[in-house]
């Protein structure tokens, strides 16, 4: 792919240092600012690995906009550019909370569990509810919508519940069961449609025993 090349060129130009590498993108950063670049896929059909890139692309910003609009602490977008397939960012300044929870600060486990209610009550799925993607500044700050949409059914709301406590349960196992309390009060606090999606996650969880 040209791609790779001349992404790399705009960081050298840039200046900027890379900082994290997924399956989807590369993310560099020069003091306040962030570049977020979803790279292509060689195993894709050309045609098609771009048109997935770009709307892909596209889909982040809108979905960054909107949280912008309604005050959400999430990552602020500053540019997109879907010809390179990049977003620039503001950068976070603070730690991944994955890093930080313990027994002491519980409590921030409600903060999350309320700010995804607010997230599904907007009809908005991050898609990948880690506390991986999830800063500690003043407050809990929410990045990587790389795998975010907008849906109204309780069901795609239910999966992302359920990928957060699997979540919660890996990365935090001895503190799982009181964080997840946390989350559910705080869920409930920011959703007021919460008990239809907890209703449809007993569904999505019997789901997934039975297939075990």
């Amino acid at each position: 792919s040209r791609q790779l090349p001349r992404l790399a060129r705009l960081r050298n130009l840039l200046n900027m240092t890379i900082i994290g590498q997924g399956a989807e993108a590369i993310v560099s950063r020069k003091g306040k600012t962030v570049l977020k670049e979803r790279i292509a896929k060689t195993y894709r059909h050309p045609t098609l690995d771009l048109t997935l890139r770009k709307s892909r692309t596209r889909r982040e910003a809108t979905i960054l906009e909107k949280l912008a609009k309604l005050d959400f602490p999430s990552v602020r977008l500053i540019a997109m550019d879907d010809q390179t397939m990049t977003l620039t960012l503001e950068h976070v300044n603070g730690k991944k909370v994955r890093d930080v929870l313990n027994s002491k600060n519980l409590k921030l486990c409600r903060e999350i569990g309320e700010d995804v209610g607010v997230l599904h009550s907007h009809n908005i799925i991050h898609g990948d509810l880690t506390t991986s993607n999830m800063m500690l500044t003043d407050k809990i700050v929410f990045i990587d919508f790389g795998l975010s949409f907008v849906s109204h059914k309780p069901e795609d709301k239910a999966v992302d519940l359920h990928l957060l406590k699997h979540a919660l349960e890996s990365a935090h196992h001895a503190l799982y069961e009181a964080a997840l309390k946390e989350v559910i009060l705080g869920y409930k606090k920011g959703n007021p449609s919460w008990n239809e999606v907890f209703t449809r996650l007993e569904t999505v969880e019997k789901r997934g025993r039975n297939k075990k």
